[in-house]
């Protein structure tokens, strides 16, 4: 017998069961009339559902697509909606214009940008490009980046986009984010006035010019800025939190006239100050429209009751927010467990061993996920995971001893512990000032012969190989190479390195080096266990065994545990969710809890972290760490644990009676009791 399902064709608005298809909250939303309406969407409340059936509400009520615009930030989430209302309705929608701030901007300076000078064939730069005419901008303004600290083209690259997307001046800009650079603020203002010339000879934009140029035709070109604001009838925007000063600028000129303006957004999800989102564009968007209608998506189908009430709890310390309390729709579960582990060698253990565990009583690998505040607080779970064979990929980015200045680290334990190690000194030569590729390659020729090419640096009898101008930096190298091999301990190699001459070198050619010099930090402290360079490296190289893309090990093919930073893990969501390190100055980091504006963002990347998980929860708690010099700190619990009550949480004890092992061997690790019916 063959059985048969025949779909349901629902062609026109008129035939879509709103009430029935949307909880209350959701259908507020969809079919609000016209004006400005603030959507305070909370984790896993559905938002983008709501947004898909407004899209369709309009669509079936008369509004011509073309005359909707959809900002999203990603063209993939506006594919998405754009696709789902389609279904929904008769009329196609790919007249709306969807995509990201940066895909309409690109349409629309197509389109009007010669009135600004803008050819309608111009090029957009990709990253790489942008870098490398700054550049050549730095070498024609005549700046010598190898006589003084001056920020490399990455880090110029940085100063700029800060400066098009906050819309603050330069010295603002520098002071707050670069402050080392604050005496070199004259000429960096003749490189970027420099790189905004070349641009526009060459009809070149890089990605915020694209923004800036669609601020200037709307500011600069009433006819423009009417023109377009009477096109885009209706305007939504998603993920308003995490807007800028000139992407909020923007919406608020195109809808000035109409005021038919729908933002969705949670104020508790705002973490991305450090690229320039503005926490007050949502928090400040009824002061802008006192006119306008709030709604609250409050009812969450992600996670279970207890979750959410320790969400609601924590979030509910900052004092600035808008109101919100994520309801709850599924049945109760398992409280969130407090694991207290005697340090961070047992809280990896611990991870490693409960998913081995969690795997046993059938929970799959991809159901799992591990949340980190920062890169470096995954060095010693990740190493677990290899020793213990358990398949892992890094989220959104390189595993932590592929990274760039992780890289650069190891080249000088690398070339310690073997000399003849061609690819480190090669790395380590190229960052000298004025030695570049060929010169290195000249260098490693000269010392590969030796019987001791580290001993030969260290001479300084190579120092004839490099040009007169870089002699200076190269004697210093050798100084430095000599005062590490007189050393044993990685941590202190390591610690030598970044305080006398890689700070330096971080600062001016990469951006983020406050999060790089705390991964270096990290590192050191990471280090402290070994005893010697040779145990640590082996160590690392094992780190570097599975590619971190592809995992081809488990009980499926790419079936792997996520690891990933709470900022990479926005937006998505696993059963069960480990949080680590959470102690005073961990999570909360000591670089965020300066200010009271700082905490509370802090404490709005924890709530992320906590939202994520659907089924089960387990915040870490280590108790002490070793430090560089194997001395026992104490630690304190995060306050963001110390703030909630007592009975929101329940604690998961593990034995903790085996000694560690060290130096890079594998631990007779602690064996974890049976879960009881209340874990």
């Amino acid at each position: 017998m063959v059985r048969t399902f025949k779909l349901k064709s629902r062609s026109a608005a008129g035939d879509i069961d709103f009430s029935g298809d949307l909880n209350g909250e959701q259908l507020a939303v969809a079919t609000a009339g016209g004006g400005p309406a603030l959507v305070v969407a909370g984790a896993g409340s559905g938002k983008t559902r709501a947004l898909v059936y407004r899209l369709a509400w309009l669509v079936g009520r008369g509004v011509d697509p073309a005359r909707i615009l959809l900002v999203t930030f990603t063209n993939r989430a506006a594919r998405e909606m754009l696709s789902r209302a389609e279904v929904l309705v008769k009329q196609r929608t790919k007249d709306i214009w969807g995509g990201t701030f940066h895909h309409i901007a690109n349409r629309i300076l197509r389109k009007y940008g010669a009135a600004l000078g803008i050819s309608p064939d111009f090029t957009i730069l990709d990253r790489e490009d942008a870098r490398d005419l700054i550049a050549s901008c730095v070498h024609e303004v005549g700046v010598d980046i190898k006589k003084r600290r001056f920020p490399q083209k990455a880090v110029l690259a940085s100063i700029s986009s800060f400066l098009q997307n906050t819309l603050e001046p330069l010295e603002a800009v520098v002071k707050k984010r670069y402050p080392m650079f604050i005496a070199e603020i004259e000429e960096i203002q003749k490189v970027l006035v420099l790189y905004s010339s070349r641009k526009f000879e060459r009809q070149l934009l890089d990605f915020d010019d694209l923004l800036a140029a669609w601020l200037r035709l709307l500011t600069d070109h009433e006819d423009i800025r009417r023109l377009l604001a009477g096109q885009f009838e209706h305007i939504l925007v998603d993920e308003y939190q995490d807007t800028n000063a000139i992407q909020a600028a923007i919406i608020d000129l195109l809808a000035a006239g109409h005021r038919n303006i729908t933002v969705v957004g949670d104020d508790s999800q705002a973490i991305y100050s450090f690229r320039g989102a503005t926490f007050e564009n949502i928090i400040t968007f009824k002061d802008r429209y006192p006119d306008a209608v709030e709604h609250r998506l409050e009812t969450n189908y992600r996670s279970t009751p207890q979750i959410l009430t320790l969400a609601n709890a924590s979030i509910a310390c900052n004092t600035r927010r808008l109101p919100k309390n994520l309801k709850p729709v599924r049945n109760p579960g398992l409280k969130p467990a407090i694991v207290t582990v005697q340090d961070h060698y047992v809280q990896s253990c611990f991870i490693a061993e409960y998913i081995l565990h969690l795997l046993d009583e059938g929970r799959g690998l991809l159901e799992l996920a591990v949340l980190y505040r920062s890169h470096w607080h995954s060095l010693e779970i990740q190493l677990e995971f290899q020793r213990r064979n358990i398949p892992f990929q890094v989220r959104g980015g390189l595993r932590f001893f592929e990274q760039a200045h992780m890289k650069d680290i190891l080249c000088y334990l690398r070339v310690l512990q073997n000399p003849r190690d061609e690819l480190a000194w090669l790395r380590l030569f190229r960052m000298l000032p004025r030695v570049g590729a060929a010169t290195s390659q000249r260098l490693w020729s000269g010392i590969a012969e030796s019987a001791d090419p580290l001993q030969s640096v260290c001479n300084t009898g190579s120092q004839t190989l490099v040009p007169s101008g870089a002699k200076p930096f190269y004697a210093e190298f050798a100084r430095l190479l000599g005062a590490l091999r007189q050393l044993d301990s990685p941590a202190e190699v390591i610690d030598t390195v970044l305080r006398e001459s890689y700070d330096d070198y971080l600062v001016s050619h990469y951006d983020g080096a406050d999060l790089r010099r705390e991964d270096i930090r990290g590192l050191a402290n990471f280090a402290a266990q070994y005893k010697t360079v040779e145990a640590f490296l082996a160590d690392v190289t094992l780190a570097g065994e599975y590619s971190g893309e592809t995992v081809v090990t488990g009980p499926t093919e790419q079936e792997f545990v996520t690891l990933s930073t709470v900022h990479q893990a926005k937006g998505l969501e696993w059963p069960v969710v480990f949080i680590p390190w959470l102690a005073d100055g961990r999570f909360p980091t000591d670089l965020a809890i300066n200010t009271k504006e700082e905490l509370e963002e802090e404490r709005r990347v924890f709530h992320v972290a906590v939202t994520r998980a659907k089924d089960e929860l387990y915040l870490v708690v280590p108790q002490m760490y070793r430090n560089r010099s194997k001395s026992l700190i104490i630690m304190k619990p995060s306050r963001f644990l110390t703030e909630l009550a007592a009975d929101l949480t329940e604690p998961l004890e593990i034995e903790e009676d085996l000694p560690h092992l060290i130096g890079g061997q594998p631990s007779p690790y602690r064996q974890l009791p049976e879960p009881g019916p209340s874990q």
